[in-house]
């Protein structure tokens, strides 16, 4: 019942915005009453709060299900940064954009992201030590990856508002030449990563 809750609210946010996702249209979505959405949700509020959590969960979920593959690709880094782009695709990334732009002007929607936030971060720490043991240790080399995930979101923040989508896409490929450059210059080796 509460999966079914938090997917409906991540489909409400894709389909309506933060500001047409509604306790009501959740319940309907979910097939659900709103006694048990109240039971499990007091607050619309406690419920998004809950979706950004669960957003950020399936996000880590998703790169953790390919971790084996950007470890055994000939080019580690390049599978872990295109990783990183798919990840950030689709309608989990669409809701969570959607509340990063209205966590701007709703206080208690801000207090929340500030909060999954750092669980992303970690996420992404997480996923970085299990790809690339040797070398998670590097402070620089995380850095570069927290750049790399700032990219991606940048990228397809500004992709929403361009009327051609081959234009996110080479976006992409050029921030992700840069920062397999950045990332030559900051390994021990330079291309150590690449077969």
């Amino acid at each position: 019942m509460r999966r079914r809750l938090l997917d409906a609210t991540v489909e409400c946010l894709v389909r309506y915005g933060y500001a047409g996702t509604t306790t009501t249209r959740v319940t309907e979505l979910a097939g659900v009453t709103r006694g048990a959405q109240v039971h499990h949700f007091p607050t619309r509020t406690d419920l998004v709060a809950a979706a950004v959590r669960h957003l950020a969960a399936k996000r880590a979920e998703l790169a953790f299900e390919k971790i084996d593959a950007v470890r055994t690709a000939p080019d580690p880094l390049d599978a872990a940064l295109e990783l990183m782009w798919e990840v950030h695709q689709g309608p989990v990334q669409y809701a969570t954009m959607e509340m990063w732009v209205a966590a701007r002007t709703d206080p208690e929607l801000r207090e929340q992201m500030t909060q999954v936030e750092p669980a992303a971060r970690a996420s992404l720490i997480e996923f970085t030590e299990a790809a690339f043991g040797e070398h998670s240790g590097n402070p620089r080399f995380r850095h570069v990856m927290y750049t790399a995930m700032d990219a991606v979101r940048g990228i397809l923040l500004m992709g929403l508002s361009d009327a051609d989508p081959e234009n996110v896409g080479k976006r992409w490929h050029r921030a992700k030449t840069d920062l397999r450059d950045l990332m030559d210059v900051v390994l021990p080796g330079g291309s150590a990563t690449r077969a």
